[in-house]
């Protein structure tokens, strides 16, 4: 087994189970709740050491959502970039596996979680040695990062996202991409694979290399990775308008994928091969998914997002999380839900209303916010941690609602 100087290979903490609850844990079948029954798969325990704020920290989950309240700079949304970072990618803060260490250790970090899932618990381990990538092992064997997201669906909102439809299509399209992934896995290996072709040709395009079977040859692999990776877009957003929910207090979001290139595997090579000349003007490629900008509408007032206040973006932008987790759950699984001061901008009703949309989708949600009467609806439905900073240290306790 693989470790880290940053910490230890822990015991894995026997999860207890939760009581039963009215309206939630509603009956039992052999011993097992009707909400972990219900569960495809979620988190169990979650280990973090010397990983940001979290010198050492054990948490152990029964499937409900989970409340994070504590003040500002307390280590919440460090919790929820670590459960992040059990998905492909560099988690929800973008962060280099060297910033990821608590300082000014500089040890290195170390995630470890045990998933519940039906064909029995699966482990997932993950960290960086000081300098070096990030490491994923799978069950105890090595893996690459792209294999997390067959285990495990993840989307999030973060405060950062709150300028999502007012800032660069960069963001709008990775919003999408994380969606996207939770449906077809395989959306991860082929966003790399056209990524990786076409570094590889924009290096050719500035270099002035003529050589047509070089290009020809890179350009096939993009146009096949890109016709996929536009199918893959375009399927979902119709799944996602397919489970809006009109009769909700979010506004629903019209999306639409506003790309120039050709979807069409044949059309979107000769586009490329076409438009050589001009991308070696430019000094990178001018066309393909990479291209690409997501589109939303308040459909009810016909009002592009860009133009809605600040609340009703962040609204419709929980309007299309809720989507993406009713979608999942009609093909029998949900994703995990990363909400980073989700309540921020939501008046009590609204607020209460997305509790009771993640509990009615049997959905482990993340939540943090500042206080614990943010949570207040939520009562025995959620587990609840106040999150606190004690010598430089997170330190996490669980409460009774």
């Amino acid at each position: 087994m693989s470790s880290c100087r940053c910490g230890y290979d822990p015991p894995h903490p026997t999860r207890p189970k939760a009581p039963p609850v009215r309206g939630f844990f509603v009956l039992e079948l052999s011993g097992i709740s009707f909400y972990r029954w219900a569960m495809t798969v979620f988190i169990q325990t979650l280990t973090l050491s010397h990983f940001r704020s979290h010198k050492r920290t054990q948490l152990s989950f029964d499937g409900r959502p989970v409340a994070l309240s504590g003040p500002n700079g307390a280590g919440k949304t460090n919790v929820l970039e670590a459960v992040s970072l059990l998905s492909p990618g560099r988690g929800l803060r973008r962060a280099t596996p060297d910033d990821l260490s608590r300082k000014p250790d500089v040890l290195g970090w170390k995630i470890v979680a045990e998933l519940s899932t039906p064909n029995g618990a699966r482990n997932i381990q993950t960290w960086a040695e000081p300098g070096q990538s990030r490491q994923v092992r799978i069950d105890d064997k090595s893996a690459p990062q792209i294999a997390l997201a067959s285990l495990l669906g993840m989307v999030w909102l973060t405060p950062a996202m709150d300028r999502l439809w007012l800032e660069g299509a960069e963001g709008r399209r990775r919003f999408l991409d994380r969606m996207v992934l939770s449906f077809h896995p395989d959306h991860a290996t082929q966003v790399l694979t056209y990524e990786k072709a076409m570094r590889e040709r924009n290096r050719l395009l500035r270099d002035n290399v003529g050589d047509g079977a070089w290009y020809g040859a890179l350009e096939t692999q993009m146009a096949q990775a890109g016709a996929r990776i536009s199918a893959n877009r375009r399927a979902v957003i119709a799944t996602l308008a397919g489970h809006a929910d009109h009769a909700s207090p979010f506004p629903v979001a019209d999306l639409t994928l506003d790309c120039a290139a050709p979807d069409d595997e044949a059309a979107l090579a000769r586009a490329l091969s076409d438009g050589r000349r001009q991308d070696m003007a430019a000094g990178r490629s001018l066309t393909g998914p990479h291209r690409a900008d997501l589109r939303a509408v308040w459909a009810t007032k016909d009002m592009d997002a860009a133009q809605c206040s600040t609340g009703e973006q962040k609204a419709m932008l929980i309007s299309l999380i809720l989507s993406n987790a009713r979608a999942l759950a009609a093909t029998g699984t949900v994703p995990l839900l990363l909400l980073d001061e989700v309540a921020a901008h939501l008046d009590a009703g609204r607020r209460a209303a997305l509790y009771d949309a993640i509990c009615s989708l049997r959905v482990q949600a993340f939540m943090t916010g500042t206080g614990s009467e943010l949570f207040a609806d939520l009562g025995p439905r959620a587990q609840q941690f106040t999150v606190s900073e004690r010598d430089g240290r997170s330190i996490l306790e669980e409460t009774s609602p």
